[in-house]
């Protein structure tokens, strides 16, 4: 009896400007001969998965490490109903480079996850526009303004299945990869980038290892108590997030703890967990930061891929 090869499905997940990161482990994945069956995706994921699965990824890649943050700040259309911005300009743009495909017509099975935002109910778009699709799971609460798809209002699909390996499998997939961003965004893992510069120093500036000099006398103890007082006004200062800050963190916060719940009920065959604590998001900007530690992510677990994809 010949064995059927399995049906690979790749879950790539929600997380603004982190989701570039879903580039460099595509990359990755390729280089070591793992081509999906299936490709579903919430919110970014749904974007980078949809050019993927159209044969566009190498178009997206160019685009995005081309980004300067003066070109996001001009692709946000301000909006106060809804959203903060309409989105647009964005995918008005999107559609001048990129070719838009109906999804029946993917040489690939494609999915994207959005959510009814008057029910809560979770809703799998499969069919259609693919562009109107990754809008309309992209549609981040509070911040894109929501989209009409089939008489129903729709918002990011990361609120109710931020990592859709679910997807993967109802669309067929026997093994599953799934991309989770959500990991590293919070606790200690916030709390160590931030105590380090963007540099990857320590946060007071010295070389790690080189020892402060001390000054004696009263100049020393000046400074001393010069120090104290800034480092208090710094930690003073930081109690009081802005309000976007407060925002955005309690949406890292739903996102992940109901993308640990999801994938607890339903994990993933091997799981990719890109690191970016320090990653805003709206900094897309950075995206070769993001596809660099995209690739370190699954070659993190190469070993676990040999064994069990391969």
């Amino acid at each position: 009896m010949i064995r059927r090869k399995p049906r690979i499905g790749l879950a790539l997940g929600a997380g603004s400007a982190r989701g570039w990161a879903h580039i460099g482990a595509i990359r990755a994945l390729e280089e070591r001969g793992v081509r999906p069956d299936v490709i579903c995706g919430t919110s970014v994921g749904a974007l980078v998965g949809a050019f993927y699965a159209s044969g566009q990824i190498d178009k997206l890649e160019r685009w995005v490490t081309g980004l300067a943050w003066t070109t996001v700040l001009r692709l946000m259309d301000l909006s106060f109903r809804g959203g903060v911005i309409r989105g647009q300009k964005l995918f008005t743009l999107f559609r001048t480079i990129f070719d838009d495909h109906d999804i029946s017509e993917l040489p690939v099975r494609f999915g994207a996850v959005a959510t009814e935002l008057a029910s809560g109910r979770e809703i799998w778009l499969q069919h259609g526009s693919l562009l109107d699709a990754a809008r309309a799971s992209c549609a981040m609460p509070g911040l894109f303004t929501p989209v009409i798809r089939d008489d129903t209002v729709v918002v990011d699909g990361g609120l109710v299945n931020p990592v859709p390996v679910s997807m993967c499998r109802a669309l067929g997939a026997d093994l599953v990869i799934a991309v989770d961003l959500s990991w590293g965004k919070l606790g200690v893992y916030r709390e160590r980038s931030g105590s380090r510069g963007r540099d990857g120093g320590p946060e007071n500036g010295a070389a790690e290892g080189t020892a402060v000099v001390q000054v004696p006398g009263w100049v020393g103890r000046l400074r001393s108590t010069w120090l104290e007082r800034a480092k208090k006004k710094v930690k003073d200062e930081l109690k009081i997030p802005s309000i976007f800050e407060v925002f955005t963190t309690a949406l890292d916060i739903v996102e992940m703890k109901v993308a640990r719940s999801r994938l607890a009920g339903d994990p993933a065959d091997v799981m990719i967990t890109p690191l970016l604590p320090d990653f805003g998001t709206m900094e897309f900007h950075r995206a070769a930061e993001a596809i660099a530690e995209g690739r370190a992510a699954v070659e993190r677990m190469g070993p676990l891929i040999d064994q069990v994809i391969l």
